[in-house]
């Protein structure tokens, strides 16, 4: 059907699922939209839909130009394409027939400095221009995301109602605030989701080591993961890590889980986020702890061959003594302490990367209202998201998650649980790189003095790079070589 013209409140290109499924929320909450894409059946698809899911209020366009002119102005237009070359592809597509006052919302995972680029060109026309993270996967793109709009704040004030009818709500209101200038909501995002690849490597190392040191079914896996999530580590990551431990495979015996060949994908915004934190010197060891084993589990074949050669060089598989119920009820409760303690040092690092780039580029992002609008519709949507926003309420200026007074005091009451469990698993040959980094993470951040003078002295041994002392100012060099040689004779002469 063809709408009338420019009856449309906002627009919507590129019907892949997640398109499909955020035009459908947005008509749902009564803003009619306009919908279009490349290849027509994908627009009729959406009608269809829109008819079935309840007579919702949008229209179908099979050209850009229809498509613009179905739409009020100062019209808005929500573009969810893969990144890279199909976004420019769009807006040149697009742009054509867009006026000055007009707004481009890029919805996709997007690299933060093509979003400032695309700003600047479409600017030339007048054109203003948000990069809008949006998380949640298919089911909040339907019910409720989280989103994460940054770029032209006159864009955001246009969009203001629509987003905030249509993001997940929690008790302390919609979940999508604007974020700050240029890609800052991309940039969020992505450190969004490299917070969610430690999650998930945490999440799999607690399931390692109870399956494979405690013994544990899937069946308690899920019991315990589901009772896990009635306390402080309630989240939608573990709810569902609960429901994927009870469903049974349909092509045979067991359970789905246990058929799952163990390679991880990946689609690139963990790896942008460490290497953003490398450029910016922000240490985020969980966060590439968690990459590194997407990049190993991808060496399947190679793993299994140095399975085999290890255990004819004589390694042998640690295999505990069978555990007593005593034992196991013990290790549950570690492991869930060891997991909370992990988990708040993930987030502490994507928390400083945030704060680290938001100064690099005077975004002022505001990190408490960052956790609140994470609270609901979002992958790592978690209970314990309030207290993170409450911290940096009480200190804006918090210099890391772990010094928080009240973070403080859970990972003090834990650290015991969690190096028995980190020490359990190195003994039994079970890697735990996430809760390993975390804790190594812990261990050297609130060390008062650390190692680092001798690396100091070896960089001014080699390079003559300098070094400053802790009992005057200044900097300085020092012979070392010359000096060694000379109290070695010394040495020599007294013997």
């Amino acid at each position: 059907m063809e709408a009338a013209a420019a009856s449309s409140r906002i627009g919507l290109a590129g019907l892949a699922v997640m398109g499909q499924n955020l035009a459908l929320n947005i008509a749902e909450k009564g803003f009619p939209i306009s919908v279009y894409n490349r290849t027509a059946s994908k627009v009729d698809e959406t009608l269809d839909r829109a008819h079935r899911e309840g007579h919702l209020p949008l229209t179908g366009h099979y050209t850009p130009r229809d498509f613009v002119l179905s739409l009020q102005k100062p019209r808005s237009v929500v573009i969810l394409v893969k990144a890279g070359s199909p976004v420019d592809q769009t807006i040149a597509a697009l742009s054509e027939h867009l006026e000055p006052g007009d707004t481009i919302i890029d919805g996709g995972n997007e690299w933060y400095e093509n979003t400032e680029r695309r700003m600047h060109d479409v600017s030339q026309k007048g054109i203003l221009y948000l990069g809008m993270g949006v998380s949640g996967g298919e089911e909040g793109a339907r019910h409720g995301p989280s989103l994460m709009p940054g770029g032209s704040y006159q864009a955001y004030l246009n969009i203001e109602d629509i987003v905030k009818k249509v993001a997940a709500q929690v008790e302390d209101g919609p979940c999508v605030t604007y974020i700050g200038e240029g890609g800052s909501g991309n940039f969020v995002k992505m450190v969004h989701n490299g917070i969610e690849y430690g999650d998930m490597q945490l999440i799999s190392e607690a399931y390692d080591v109870l399956k494979n040191v405690g013994g544990l079914s899937n069946a308690e896996l899920a019991e315990i993961f589901g009772e896990w999530n009635k306390g402080e580590l309630e989240s939608f990551l573990i709810e569902i890590t609960s429901d994927i431990f009870k469903v049974k495979d349909e092509y045979g015996e067991g359970d789905l889980v246990d058929k799952i060949l163990d390679k991880t994908g990946m689609k690139g915004t963990g790896k942008w986020t460490v290497q953003q934190a490398a450029e910016l010197s922000v240490a985020a060891p969980t966060i590439a702890a968690s990459l590194d084993c997407r990049y190993l589990s991808g060496l399947k074949e190679e793993r299994e061959v140095a399975s085999e050669v290890l255990k004819e060089a004589g390694l042998k598989e640690e295999v505990g003594p069978v555990m007593s119920e005593i034992d196991k009820k013990k290790l549950i409760v570690d492991v869930r302490q060891a997991l909370y303690a992990s988990k708040i040092c993930s987030y502490a690092q994507g928390m400083n990367l945030l704060r680290a780039k938001s100064i690099e580029k005077g975004w002022d992002l505001n990190l408490g209202e960052l956790a609140r609008i994470w609270k609901g519709g979002c992958i790592i949507r978690a209970v314990f998201l309030d207290r993170i926003k409450k911290a940096y309420q009480r200190n804006p200026n918090l210099a890391s998650l772990v010094v928080d007074p009240e973070f403080a005091r859970e990972m003090v009451q834990r650290q015991a649980a969690w190096r028995r469990v980190v020490g359990l698993a190195i003994s039994a040959g079970i890697s735990t790189p996430g809760m390993c980094a975390s804790l190594a993470y812990f261990d050297t951040y609130r060390r008062a003095r650390l190692p680092a003078n001798l690396v100091q002295a070896q960089r001014d041994l080699f390079g003559a790079h300098t070094y400053e002392r802790i009992d005057r100012p200044g900097s300085f060099h020092t012979e070392w070589t010359k000096l060694a040689r000379k109290s070695n004779t010394g040495v020599a002469a007294l013997n």
